[in-house]
């Protein structure tokens, strides 16, 4: 097993740039100093680097250009903190400046070829194919919606213009009883890098616990063995943890959104 720390290192070395280059069909990327922001997507991101290298009034200013750039173009903005980033307090600086922290998810890693090792059988009746089709980025999207209270139709434009754009990069798995679509996920390789992610995972409440998550994960894992990949990762709710732990992964760092929204 590689070391917790050796995990975080390549973490940091590879995963962090990758989230910003290249960037999402239909956005790009700007440098500010030390960090990087996407435009274009639903919201805005700021990737920072694991030490910004700017402290006191400096980082203020910093993060009063972010939040002032995306207030001129109407838009919500995500500056992503790590745990472990520098300056320490980085969190209470953003929250005073306005933005909100979100619920904090663990940042985990596991090597793919393990994962792909397991066995997990799906639940009787629920099936797992892997689509590029529109109309089921669609009905992934309404049932994320559904699963999490909030509109998430922008869901489905990102995941068919990854698919369109970058179709060796990412892989979307749905699970369905019947007509019904239950859960679903995808894996998206980071060119470059030992690394791809796992996203998704949602599965609506009458199928949680029955065993859809870790086929899901152990599915892409596959997947990923097959494109070259070494490493997955995954920034995992307290739902997921446990289950990711399970299956031999190690939690490296936390992630908490800092998000800033416009004015109503």
């Amino acid at each position: 097993m590689v070391h917790g720390d050796a995990l975080l290192a390549a973490y940091d070395r590879e995963v962090r740039p990758a989230e910003t280059a290249p960037p999402p069909p239909g956005a790009h990327a700007e440098r500010d100093g030390p960090l990087v922001r996407l435009v274009g997507q639903h919201r805005g991101f700021v990737s920072p680097p694991p030490d910004l290298r700017v402290r006191g009034a400096a980082l203020d200013a910093l993060i009063a250009r972010q939040r002032d750039f995306f207030a001129a173009r109407g838009e919500a903005v995500e500056w992503k903190a790590r745990s472990h980033d520098r300056p320490r307090d980085i969190g209470r600086r953003l929250i005073a400046a306005g933005f909100v922290p979100e619920a904090p998810e663990a940042v985990m890693i596991g090597v793919a070829a393990e994962m792909a090792g397991h066995d997990a059988p799906l639940p009787t009746g629920v099936g797992v194919r892997q689509t590029a089709d529109e109309t089921d980025m669609r009905r992934i999207a309404a049932m994320e919606s559904a699963v999490w209270g909030e509109a998430l139709g922008w869901l489905a434009d990102d995941l068919i213009g990854r698919s369109r754009a970058r179709p060796d990069q990412i892989a979307v798995l749905v699970a369905e009883a019947g007509d019904a679509v239950v859960s679903a996920a995808w894996l998206v390789h980071r060119p470059g890098t030992a690394f791809a992610a796992l996203w998704g995972g949602s599965t609506v409440a009458p199928w949680r616990g029955r065993g859809i998550y870790r086929h899901l994960v152990t599915e892409r894992a596959r997947l990923a063995v097959a494109r070259g990949v070494r490493y997955l990762q995954v920034d995992a709710s307290d739902q997921s943890r446990p289950v990711l732990e399970r299956l031999g992964f190690v939690a490296v760092t936390t992630t908490t959104p800092y998000v800033w929204t416009p004015p109503a």
